[in-house]
């Protein structure tokens, strides 16, 4: 039984994790095709500042033991592709 609920907040933990990186996501999305261009300081601000929120909140839930390294990892540099992406395909237009 406490196997499974370590298991099910390990699950929730990184879910919630993941979220949080779709949000980032979808925001510079918003920001970028509504209000600015990758090269304004708003922008950069919002992104480097959500950014680093988040790898704060990654780095204490693997302190927590509640998310792997490796996984947290995986998570930021997925997002940083999927941004980079984004800002490519913006820069294009």
């Amino acid at each position: 039984m406490a196997s499974e609920m370590k298991i099910d907040h390990r699950e929730k933990a990184y879910q919630l994790l993941k979220a949080d990186a779709e949000k980032i996501l979808k925001l510079i999305k918003v920001q970028m095709d509504n209000l600015t261009m990758p090269q304004c300081p708003l922008y950069e601000e919002v992104l480097d500042t959500q950014m680093f929120g988040l790898s704060r909140e990654i780095e204490f839930a693997v302190r927590l033991g509640l998310v792997d390294g490796t996984d947290g990892k995986t998570l930021m540099d997925s997002l940083e592709r999927e941004l980079s992406a984004l800002h490519e395909a913006s820069t294009k237009k």
